[in-house]
């Protein structure tokens, strides 16, 4: 962790006003992305939002740079908020981290079209996902964290979210190859 991030971290534990609006500025962002693709709805996520930095403000004495960033932190209070919030909803959340399923990691799909046309199914199939499957594609593709960043988030393994992004990849072209034959 660098000086400025070090010295960042301890204003933050001792209350700062101006540092902590710079926390909602930097990492809100992102955090709310996050938090809207887990539960769909604005003002659910946007009440999810101020959860999380209430929850991360009076919590931050327990933020261990030694064990992830403060934007993997951010998003692993993020990602548990909003799970909690959708099991309190009753909504279906489903997640799969059986390290026994069979994968096929160098399984990649062919060309299924125009790309416009590709983009556009790959939309409708990312819809139909489970909500814990969108989250995993929108912290790898959208956020561009790690595998590792993501286990963290997820309390998972890497290994687990490597295997459960190659299902996530074979669902998704599956879904893509079932919209094409119609």
């Amino acid at each position: 962790m660098g000086k400025e991030t070090n010295d960042f971290i301890k204003e933050l534990r001792k209350g700062r006003p101006a540092v902590q609006q710079r926390l909602l500025n930097d990492y809100g962002p992102a955090v709310f992305r996050l938090i809207v693709r887990m539960v769909g709805q604005q003002e659910d996520a946007e009440e999810i939002y101020q959860d999380v930095f209430v929850k991360a403000l009076t919590k931050i004495h327990t933020f261990d740079p030694e064990k992830a960033s403060l934007q993997t932190w951010l998003g692993r209070i993020a990602y548990n908020e909003a799970v909690n919030h959708l099991r309190h909803s009753r909504l279906d959340i489903v997640f799969m981290d059986d390290d026994t399923l069979a994968t096929d990691f160098e399984y990649e799909p062919d060309d299924t079209g125009s790309d416009g046309q590709t983009v556009m199914l790959l939309e409708q199939a990312i819809q139909l996902l489970p909500a814990a499957d969108q989250t995993l594609l929108s912290l790898f593709y959208y956020e561009n964290m790690s595998m590792k960043e993501i286990a963290y988030i997820t309390g998972s393994i890497p290994s687990t979210i490597g295997s459960r992004l190659s299902r996530i990849r074979k669902k998704l072209y599956q879904t893509i190859m079932q919209f094409s034959d119609k």
